[in-house]
């Protein structure tokens, strides 16, 4: 098949063997596959990706073989493999969690040596973690299915309250993921920041009330001022007599920029109190 190939840390066009699939296993045919934020750091820093991933007790790539990264993707079932339940049919359309469960372990699809992502033309995934998609939705938007999740995850990590006041830093698309499971949620007001006058935009257009420019506004100035009126005055506390200002909603950050020094700088500019 053919594959956008990461070999010698540059991104080249090459034929790669089909994979065959496993036990409870499918081999799907791509049709859409996003460019993740991860994956310009693989091939941009690869010895630092497979250090980290080594510390975290992975499965590190080899980078003196090939690779086929490739995981926020939208795919269809071609073959099944042995032992596989055959709940979806040829041609579904289908996304999954890019991980292969197998005896071993879990094993991770696209920064692998075996297991080639959505850049190639096919990828053996596991039966029970397919998702079908439902008709009429477009198969790019299909694509999306993953790092949506990531924001839905992190939301749900969060275990919010009925009062909580969440401030998303960074509205790129693990950020722009997190204000739309929050609106999807009713967690309100959110206050959203970004540089980037296109990302504050998609950010207003994916429900965040509230929209920063840090360049002329702090983030911390902007939630303050919605995060003083409760939803439910009653559950107000009293404030402190050593503190300014009406008492504020409890507030939850979302770092979604991946900087080093921003979760310093959040947490030093957080409201005392």
């Amino acid at each position: 098949m053919r594959a956008a190939v990461m070999r010698d840390r540059k991104l080249i066009v090459a034929d790669v063997p089909v994979p065959t699939p496993g036990p409870g296993e499918v081999l799907v045919r791509t049709l859409a596959c996003g460019i993740c934020g991860s994956d310009l750091h693989a091939l941009k820093h690869a010895e630092k990706f497979v250090e980290t991933s080594r510390r975290a007790g992975g499965r590190p790539m080899d980078l003196r073989r090939d690779v086929v990264m490739g995981h926020e993707f939208c795919a269809e079932i071609v073959e099944h493999g042995p032992g596989t339940a055959r709940t979806l049919p040829v041609g579904a359309r289908v996304c999954s969690r890019p991980v292969l469960i197998r005896d071993t372990g879990p094993q991770t699809i696209g920064y692998s040596n075996e297991h080639p992502g959505g850049y190639g033309e096919f990828m053996r995934l596991g039966e029970a973690l397919l998702l079908a998609v439902p008709n009429g939705l477009p198969t790019e938007q299909a694509a999306l299915t993953e790092p949506m999740a990531v924001g839905l995850h992190a939301v749900q990590k969060a275990r919010l309250e009925h009062e909580d006041a969440p401030l998303v830093i960074g509205c790129g698309p693990v950020g722009l993921a997190v204000i739309a499971a929050l609106r999807l949620l009713d967690v309100r007001p959110i206050v959203a920041a970004d540089f980037s006058a296109r990302r504050r935009e998609l950010a207003g257009a994916l429900g965040a009330d509230v929209v920063v420019d840090p360049a002329k506004t702090t983030p911390w100035e902007s939630w303050r001022q919605v995060a003083t009126v409760w939803r439910e005055p009653s559950r107000a506390p009293q404030a402190p007599p050593w503190l300014p200002g009406p008492p504020a909603r409890p507030a939850v950050v979302f770092e979604c920029v991946g900087v080093p020094g921003v979760l310093d700088q959040i947490m030093a500019a957080a409201a005392r109190g």
